[in-house]
């Protein structure tokens, strides 16, 4: 008889199954169609117009202001060769990366000709440019430099791609009409068949669910199996994604309950701030791919020397992390963080643009001190970001550590 029972449930459920499917694919075929035309105006509209135009604002900013700094104070010998070259590279980049992402961007077929036009007078600007770029390469002097060239350049530039600016504007206002035409009759069929469709499902979903509501137990099993698993997505959602360390929603439980517990027990407790040395630079120089496999570097070599059950390493957010230690010294707090810089500058990685080193560096603010019932984390934070503060404006690759901060 139960097996009988349990062979009609899975039928409802299988039912139910089917209907919802069904319905679901309705939807998802209906929406498609639709969502994808609202999709092409939205991306004419939003990415054909504001995206574009700040992309070539951006631009002319870089040409008028940036590039033609720069090469005024080179003539002005306000900056030297090697500065100069640095600095218009950077400059270059940033033009061609902007003009990159802009021509991605959804173009009609009209517009695809004054784009063109635009990217050859770039190109020819640019070429301009890159001649200055070898002639500080080679380390000339920019004395000569005539300026009524560079500022006919600049203008000329600035004059073809506002008039580029001004199409995209034309263009938004345009989209918008049409779009603003095509919603309501877009919105009102789209809730007309989710209206349908909800209403069908639900009246069979009240049938078959309250048929199978005298199956309490598996409802109970099926309860717990779900609550099991996400309290493991929780434990997932405490870690760092890029690094494996636990992030800093973790950092901010743990803190809390290390703290409290060194409380009543009395004892010391160490939190160091740890941050890398000149980590925009090295972004900016080896670019963010580079940037976050040097994280996860650092985020290993971290996990290496703090292997201890009581020993808790976070990624604070970007280049930061955090460290906290329980039960130990002052000296062996102190040991610890040496051990920690050495072992970061022994991973060799090359760090041209870093002021202090040929290699990637870090500083760590560190404090250790004896818990009272009048402190609170914030103090313990506030303390070790001023040491780290100290450490960075001392130096770098070394580590402050004060006593004084849980006081």
């Amino acid at each position: 008889m139960k097996f009988i029972e349990a062979l009609k449930l899975r039928s409802k459920l299988l039912f139910l199954f089917i209907l919802v499917t069904l319905g679901l694919i309705t939807i998802a075929v209906i929406g498609t169609i639709n969502i994808n035309a609202m999709k092409k105006n939205i991306d004419s509209l939003y990415f054909g117009s504001f995206v574009p135009v700040t992309e070539l604002n951006e631009i002319i900013q870089i040409y008028d202001g940036e590039l033609t700094s720069i090469i005024f104070k080179a003539k002005y010998s306000e900056i030297n060769s090697e500065q100069t070259h640095l600095q218009m590279k950077n400059a270059l980049y940033k033009i061609n990366k902007l003009w990159s992402s802009y021509e991605k961007h959804f173009k009609r077929d009209d517009e695809l000709v004054y784009v063109e036009y635009v990217d050859t007078e770039i190109k020819t600007t640019n070429k301009y440019f890159q001649k200055l770029l070898a002639y500080a390469k080679n380390g000339n002097s920019f004395n000569n430099i005539s300026v009524p060239i560079l500022d006919k350049k600049v203008l000329n530039i600035h004059k073809t791609i506002k008039k580029l600016i001004n199409y995209e504007k034309e263009i938004a206002q345009y989209e918008r009409k049409n779009f603003l035409l095509t919603y309501e009759l877009m919105m009102q069929e789209v809730g007309i068949v989710l209206l349908v469709v909800v209403f069908g499902v639900l009246i069979i979903s009240y049938y078959v669910f309250s048929s199978i509501q005298k199956d309490q137990t598996n409802l109970e099993v099926t309860h717990k199996k779900l609550k099991r698993a996400n309290k493991k997505l929780e434990e997932a959602s405490y870690t760092d994604s890029l690094t494996t360390l636990y992030n800093r929603r973790y950092f901010n439980l743990v803190f809390d309950k290390e703290i409290k517990r060194a409380i009543r027990a009395k004892t010391q407790i160490t939190f160091m701030m740890l941050d890398i040395d000149f980590f925009k630079q090295y972004n900016d120089t080896y670019g963010h791919i580079e940037g976050d496999n040097t994280l996860k570097k650092v985020a290993n070599a971290l996990k290496e020397l703090l292997k201890r059950p009581s020993d808790y390493v976070f990624r604070l957010g970007g280049e930061e992390f955090g460290v906290l230690i329980s039960d130990t010294d002052e000296k062996n707090s102190a040991e610890m963080a040496q051990n920690i810089c050495e072992s970061i500058l022994s991973l060799q990685i090359q760090h041209k643009t870093s002021k202090v080193n040929e290699h990637v560096t870090i500083s760590i603010g560190v404090v250790t001190c004896k818990i009272g019932p009048s402190n609170d984390e914030k103090n313990i934070i506030k303390c070790a970001d001023e040491m780290l503060y100290e450490a960075k404006e001392s130096g770098r690759n070394k580590y402050v550590i004060s006593n004084e901060g849980c006081v």
